[in-house]
């Protein structure tokens, strides 16, 4: 889901629930979650509470569905890769890497918004943060595989490492630690590919 900040007056065109979920992400993720009210939702979607609990029960169903697109838009950069990289896994992990890398000038002015979102959502039994453990999961399994695909010895450890520089990369941005994170990113997640390759004519590791 694309946000309509930059977008003015695309809000009206749109249904009321998209209207409703592109206005709750703008302000989720520049106010925060737990800043924001359900009134507050209300007249940026040009709408009322009423027609808000219409389609949501409650606040909280509201970021579990907001948080379950922005998953699905992470899940389909992994489908994009594997769609434009078909049988090599070394370069479908690098997509991804790029992917996260383009990402982080938004990154570096708003934050991430799954890293924001569970600072915010202590309780392990919320259905938003139950979204985020679930996707996180979802998405380690397939960078996993990828890995393993790619001919890697131990592919759980590869894409421990990727993924902590990934998650990483995000956070470092938006503290603004580090400079050049995209380019630097690219070439550690490269090297990792690289270390963990198998010899070649070793064979190739089981799976599942």
């Amino acid at each position: 889901m694309a946000s309509t900040a930059a977008r003015p007056g695309r809000v009206a065109a749109l249904p009321p629930r998209e209207r409703i979920l592109d206005a709750a992400e703008e302000l989720f993720l520049s106010e925060g979650i737990r800043r924001v009210g359900v009134q507050a939702i209300a007249e940026r979607a040009r709408t009322t509470k009423m027609a808000i609990y219409r389609h949501f029960a409650t606040k909280d169903a509201l970021v579990a569905e907001w948080l379950r697109i922005l998953a699905a838009d992470y899940q389909a950069a992994f489908d994009r890769v594997e769609k434009e990289h078909p049988g090599r896994p070394r370069e479908q992990i690098l997509g991804l890497a790029r992917f996260i890398a383009e990402g982080l000038p938004a990154v570096s002015h708003r934050g991430c918004p799954f890293i924001n979102s569970l600072a915010e959502l202590p309780d392990r039994s919320h259905p938003a943060r139950q979204v985020i453990e679930n996707h996180k999961a979802h998405q380690r399994r397939r960078l996993v595989d990828m890995c393993a695909e790619a001919g890697l010895p131990d592919p759980e450890q590869a894409a421990a490492e990727i993924t902590f520089v990934l998650e990483g990369a995000q956070v470092s941005v938006q503290n603004g630690s580090i400079d050049r994170a995209g380019e630097r990113l690219m070439r550690i997640v490269e090297g990792i590919v690289d270390r963990h390759r198998r010899p070649a004519g070793a064979p190739r590791p089981a799976t599942g």
